[in-house]
């Protein structure tokens, strides 16, 4: 169950229910995919293959062509980041830049958790959303945002894009996040 932290007001959104009004309410793609139709060894699995990643896509094959028919995404992968991950750090610390895109970020999270840190619209600020295996998110394009790990450092996400090529990151420099941070 994913769960929204508002970094302004301490406010924490529990519940699929909540969060999924809340999400809607910024313009986010929030649904559920049923996880445990993964075979054993894929359940919390993060280090996981090539042909395990081939596997996962072929056991959400109807949910990815549903999501990508009702929003033109006509390429999808998935990525798996563990401690294994040669150079994670490197990669986090690249992903731990607040940029936009010029279209939408989807993760499907098929295992472990994740984490978007998103600029909600008008004063709200930024918010946590932390994702847990079977949470699906879609940040819009040209929403400021960026996504990392969670504390256990893994996971694994179907990734879908509008371009086959893949979304491009544009840096975003936001003094509000700036202040945040400090």
């Amino acid at each position: 169950m994913a769960v929204i932290k508002i970094r302004n007001t301490n406010e924490a959104i529990e519940g699929d229910k909540a969060v999924g009004e809340f999400l809607q309410n910024q313009g986010v793609l929030y649904e559920k995919w049923d996880t445990s139709k993964l075979p054993d060894e894929l359940k919390e699995n993060c280090r996981i293959n090539d042909e395990q990643k081939q596997q996962t896509l072929e056991v959400f094959d109807e949910e990815i062509r549903s999501l990508a028919q009702r929003n033109g995404y006509v390429s999808w992968d998935v990525v798996a980041l563990s401690e294994e991950t040669p150079d994670l750090e490197a990669l986090l610390k690249k992903f731990e830049q607040v940029h936009v895109h010029t279209e939408d970020e989807v993760r499907a999270i098929t295992a472990g958790h994740g984490i978007f840190i998103i600029k909600g619209q008008d004063d709200l600020g930024y918010f946590d959303v932390e994702l847990e295996a079977g949470d699906v998110i879609s940040v819009p394009v040209e929403t400021p945002h960026f996504f990392t790990l969670m504390d256990d450092r893994q996971v694994v996400a179907v990734r879908l894009f509008i371009d086959p090529s893949g979304w491009v990151a544009h840096p975003y420099k936001d003094p509000e996040f700036e202040e945040q941070k400090a």
